[in-house]
């Protein structure tokens, strides 16, 4: 659609509605109030209409309609899309959307029935909403396989923390976990380079930059493979649980049952 044609469908719809929807300003536009409100419930009509179609799919079992996950980002990452490749095989009828974003992100689309699962890692205080955990993921210091760091494992934490350390940026989920874990020891992470995505840490450890605490989720492949490896810290255990978030009272449809059961198999198996 092009944009002036994007343009005359927003000033008819202000002159149906009788209310300015956005600020036209030089360097583009924001919504007004009325715009803001109008867009929170156009929110809540497509919700309903996932619901809706999810309920008409469940009438016909796994088979058809739409699944919506929301999920945050290691997560969603990591491990949605292994989960999402096998359901595609096994029901390619349905129509599969992963959204990704903070915690508090999925709770809001769960709770406006955006997506139908919400799966993140911190914790729900939406009465509206229900959460489960369905697993446990694990940090893992990790290092290039030719780095010296790896003749003298195991470390002790404190040894780990004097070494060159990278960590994602200050307000990451991850970052938040190392620190408070290492302050329970009384260490004071002191980074040497701070990134802005798990991959980029990844990267920079495989380039020998320095050495690194992420989930295992994300580097179940590189260790498996041998292109990073694990570093044995003796006195260390980083664990943090993994949430599945759902509107309370809401009956789950076939699929989202469906994505469950291979989402419990898929970590049964990389257990």
């Amino acid at each position: 659609v092009s944009q002036p044609a994007v343009s005359k469908q927003l000033a008819d719809l202000e002159d149906a509605l009788g209310a300015q929807l956005v600020d036209r300003l030089p360097r583009g536009i924001r919504l007004t109030t009325a715009g803001r409100v109008l867009s929170e419930h156009a929110a809540r009509i497509f919700g309903f209409e996932h619901t809706a179609e999810a309920e008409l799919a469940a009438l016909l079992g796994v088979r058809r309609g739409q699944l919506s996950v929301g999920a945050s980002t290691t997560i969603g990452s990591y491990l949605v899309p292994r989960v999402f490749g096998r359901f595609q095989r096994l029901h390619p009828e349905v129509r599969l959307e992963l959204q990704i974003g903070n915690t508090a992100a999925i709770h809001e689309l769960v709770r406006r029935h955006v997506v139908e699962l919400g799966l993140t890692e911190g914790l729900v205080t939406d009465d509206d909403l229900e959460t489960t955990v369905f697993d446990q993921d694990e940090m893992v210091a990790i290092a290039a396989p030719d780095d010296p760091v790896l003749a003298r494992a195991p470390l002790s934490a404190r040894e780990l923390v004097a070494l060159p350390l990278l960590m994602r940026e200050r307000g990451s989920g991850t970052r938040e976990v190392i620190e408070a874990a290492l302050a329970k020891k009384r260490l004071v992470v002191e980074p040497v380079m701070s990134l802005g995505s798990t991959e980029a840490v990844k990267n920079a450890v495989a380039a020998r930059l320095g050495i690194a605490i992420v989930s295992r989720l994300a580097v179940e492949l590189e260790l498996a493979s041998g292109a990073l490896v694990a570093i044995d810290v003796a006195d260390l255990e980083i664990r943090r649980a993994l949430h599945l978030v759902e509107l309370r009272g809401k009956s789950r449809s076939p699929a989202a049952a469906r994505f469950l059961d291979l989402l419990e198999q898929s970590r049964g198996a990389a257990a």
